[in-house]
């Protein structure tokens, strides 16, 4: 099996079995997040530790692939990190998504998946906007 098959086969798993999505009905509309150019929407809940760290991430929504993948395997890799982690994190990831940082996601976990999306500009909006949400969430 190629990586580019591996890597797809990594996107298609999260987009149809996505980790930590939950019906999210008690998030008003205004903490919707949304892609004016495909129509992906998404909403984040945050629950935190005593000790103020992510303890559960869960996300609602209606997206592509590549949006909804990016949401489960962002909900998995923030889940125990502080919240001072998890925003440089996001600050990271979407710097490499817009290849404006030459870093790789190669120690992100199943997250490598996206770095080919990195040549299509569009298609980084969708992998983007769960981490828009979660930033929103968390400031």
């Amino acid at each position: 099996m190629a990586f580019d098959d591996l890597y797809q086969e990594i996107i298609l798993d999260h987009a149809k079995h996505p980790r930590n999505k939950e019906n999210l009905d008690f998030i008003s509309d205004d903490e919707i997040h949304e892609n004016p150019t495909c129509g992906d929407s998404v909403k984040i809940a945050v629950d935190f530790s005593k000790d103020g760290k992510l303890e559960r991430v869960r996300f609602d929504g209606d997206g592509c692939a590549i949006s909804t993948s990016s949401a489960s395997m962002m909900t998995e890799i923030v889940e125990g990190k502080s919240k001072e982690a998890v925003l440089n994190m996001i600050k990271s990831f979407i710097l490499i998504m817009r290849n404006e940082d030459e870093s790789s996601l190669e120690d992100w976990g199943d997250l490598i998946a996206l770095e080919g999306v990195i040549k299509y500009p569009l298609r980084v909006k969708c992998a983007t906007l769960p981490w828009h949400a979660l930033e929103n969430a968390l400031l």
